[in-house]
């Protein structure tokens, strides 16, 4: 299936190619960005370019590219990560690299329109994601989405010689009759 581009009040989501590398390394290697996800590592053109081989070609990623309709550049990326169509779930993702962006309600936008995109395209019965429990303004934004606490994992990752708490949110689709 070919991803498409999802229009929203105020933002655009399209595809990722190789020409997002540079920003992609370049928001990822910053430390407000990275400081949120479990894989530390610094990113290299060369991992970025391997993961769009190996992920996004093959369809086991979708991701998207956001661009801010109000300010006129790409600002992040969020994606779908290890689609499975056989449970029929993913793996939700998401970051915003451009400071000057971020805590203007870009995010809240695209997790809806992913969540969405998921469910109605995809078919997907469940988004599910994982987060640093220390992340309060993730949590919440994916409350407001409707994402609901799964599990509470006490210890769960080390980072940095540093064991940290994670949380398991998920959001069901609604239009198969269950929701909540």
């Amino acid at each position: 299936m070919k991803q498409e581009i999802i229009t929203g009040e105020r933002v655009i989501l399209r595809p990722i190619t190789d020409d997002d590398t540079e920003n992609i390394v370049r928001w990822r290697n910053s430390d407000h960005v990275r400081k949120n996800f479990i894989y530390q590592t610094l990113f290299t053109p060369e991992s970025h370019r391997q993961w769009l081989h190996e992920k996004v070609e093959t369809g086991i990623v979708e991701q998207f590219i956001i661009h801010s309709k109000d300010a006129g550049i790409d600002v992040g990326s969020v994606y779908l990560r290890d689609i499975d169509q056989t449970h029929r779930r993913a793996e939700f993702g998401i970051f915003i690299g451009e400071e000057s962006q971020r805590r203007r309600g870009i995010g809240s936008e695209c997790i809806r329109l992913i969540v969405r995109y998921g469910f109605e395209k995809l078919r997907l019965h469940k988004i599910f994601l994982r987060v640093l429990a220390e992340n309060e303004i993730a949590r919440k934004s994916y409350e407001k989405a409707g994402f609901m606490q799964e599990a509470y994992l006490k210890d769960e990752v080390c980072i940095r010689g540093v064991y940290k708490d994670l949380i398991l949110m998920r959001i069901l689709n609604p239009g198969e009759g269950y929701y909540g």
